[in-house]
């Protein structure tokens, strides 16, 4: 049986992995998803949070652990595993990139969404906070953006659950190197019909920075709801190879 940690991406809070934790656990594995600073129940002031305060997040979930786990990061999580595996590269068997920002040193989500690509729906479509310390996505594009292929039921919930986004993480930049992150294998699951990050910005990213394997879901950028069994079976099968 194998640890999981599962990091979830922006906007969005440890309440979005309910349904792969479910599956995970249900056949014996430990799960740790965390509400990442300023998200769901971590009610951190938004002055606090930075890409910084999610690693050491993270960090405090992988301390928990008795063996090395699994790192999940999706979306936004990406850059935030990235981080975390910087600094806490023991306690890690494997990095998962779920449709993830996947950065080199130096990197930043702020200059990645700043990039122009005519697909992705996020960037045009920001609502910034009067104080700047946060952003909103317009509601109309909601279900696009994240929730094409998924349930009524369930786009319904993320619409309740969704939090404004601090700013200062997507403006921090990473900071990793070849050898401590560098150190660890990384898989990519692309999502093919994602309309948040573009399977072409994924691609992209994984040919930057090369993974181990890629593995791809036929679906949007939400497959913890579309496709919640399909990724956790993936999950256990990265986890049993390494």
């Amino acid at each position: 049986m194998s640890t999981f940690v599962l990091v979830h991406g922006a906007w969005h809070g440890a309440w979005c992995w309910d349904q792969v934790a479910a599956e995970l656990q249900g056949h014996g594995h430990r799960v740790i998803a965390p509400d990442l600073p300023g998200h769901g129940d971590n009610r951190c002031p938004l002055e606090q949070v930075s890409l910084q305060a999610y690693a050491g997040c993270v960090g405090q979930c992988l301390e928990q652990c008795d063996e090395k786990a699994v790192l999940v990061g999706h979306s936004m999580g990406g850059l935030v595993i990235s981080q975390a595996a910087e600094i806490n590269p023991q306690s890690i068997r494997t990095l998962v990139y779920l449709a993830a920002i996947l950065l080199p040193d130096g990197g930043s989500l702020m200059s990645f969404m700043g990039e122009d690509d005519p697909e992705a729906i996020i960037p045009a479509n920001l609502i910034p906070s009067q104080d700047g310390l946060s952003m909103t996505l317009r509601e109309e594009v909601i279900r696009e953006a994240f929730y094409a292929e998924c349930s009524d039921d369930d786009v319904a919930r993320a619409r309740e659950k969704l939090c404004p986004q601090a700013t200062a993480p997507l403006a921090d930049t990473l900071k990793i190197s070849d050898e401590r992150f560098g150190l660890l294998p990384r898989v990519y699951i692309e999502c093919l019909r994602d309309k948040a990050v573009p399977l072409k910005r994924q691609r992209t990213m994984q040919a930057q920075m090369p993974c181990q394997s890629v593995i791809s879901i036929d679906t949007d950028h939400s497959p913890f709801f579309s496709a919640a069994g399909q990724l956790a079976s993936h999950l256990e099968s990265i986890a049993a190879d390494r």
